[in-house]
């Protein structure tokens, strides 16, 4: 089935591979985005470390009573997500229109990602303690923001959100990338970090069904790949037709050339290949 000229493309741009993304990627994202409109979701940790040290200090990091890792997210930290995003912004935005695609900046939090109540209750020094972390789930995505979807236009997404008190709020960026496809009705979304294939015992896997990555994410994926995986299973749970992960140019991650491969087992039938 092929898709709408108004479908868009979502892209998550992990905040750890930015640096290693060169021309030739640009250039083919380009060329993606004159055929698709593109919404692309960054993340920033690097740059966050970047900006401050104590940023990539353990006390950063917060554990809830779930076992859920979350950066302690203060109105402070709220502040400098929002100072590397403009400067992320500008180098993207800035690649992008030398290669023909106009592109504009929107955070989350003005109107495109609500979030819900976060958990209150972390872990510090082996004891549960009461914090007020802003962070919080994604309960809901307006797609109104996101005025300009038609081919040769890209948006560039900072992964705030706003809770029901009004409050700008951290979130995950590859969950809100799966939300943004699911609301824009998005055939693709493409989790492009620093890692070639998802590993399953050693192995890369080039095509999974939905039903065994969440198998996999339940009892054997760790960190960042646990969350993508995640993700992967709302952006399909969402409508959303494929879900790519890789670190190689969108085009071949797409056509299957390389990356992992995520789809519904009901749809395809399809289960993990090497």
């Amino acid at each position: 089935m092929s898709a709408s000229p108004s479908t868009p493309t979502v892209v998550k741009l992990g905040g750890s591979c930015l640096d290693d993304l060169d021309g030739s990627w640009w250039d083919d994202l380009a060329r993606h985005g004159q055929d698709s409109p593109l919404v692309l979701v960054h993340g920033w940790s690097k740059p966050l470390k970047k900006l401050d040290a104590r940023y990539s200090e353990p006390s950063a990091i917060l554990r809830d009573r779930y076992g859920n890792q979350s950066r302690w997210t203060t109105p402070e930290v709220i502040d400098d997500i929002k100072t590397v995003s403009a400067v992320l912004a500008e180098d993207v935005l800035g690649r992008l229109e030398r290669r023909g695609i106009t592109a504009e900046r929107l955070l989350g939090s003005d109107g495109l990602v609500s979030a819900g109540e976060g958990e209150r209750w972390w872990w510090r020094e082996k004891q549960l303690v009461e914090l007020e972390n802003l962070v919080g789930p994604i309960t809901g995505v307006d797609p109104a923001p996101l005025k300009n979807l038609q081919p040769g236009h890209a948006y560039l997404v900072t992964p705030l959100a706003r809770n029901a008190a009004g409050r700008e709020v951290n979130t995950d960026a590859d969950r809100a990338a799966a939300a943004i496809a699911g609301a824009t009705g998005a055939s693709d979304l493409v989790l492009v970090t620093d890692v070639a294939h998802l590993l399953i015992d050693g192995h890369p896997v080039s095509r999974i069904s939905a039903r065994e990555a969440a198998a996999f994410r339940d009892k054997g994926a760790r960190g960042g790949m646990r969350k993508k995986l995640r993700a992967a299973g709302e952006a399909l749970e969402r409508g959303v037709e494929r879900v790519v992960i890789g670190s190689a140019a969108v085009t071949e991650l797409l056509n299957g050339t390389t990356g992992t491969l995520i789809t519904d087992a009901h749809a395809s039938g399809e289960g993990a290949s090497a």
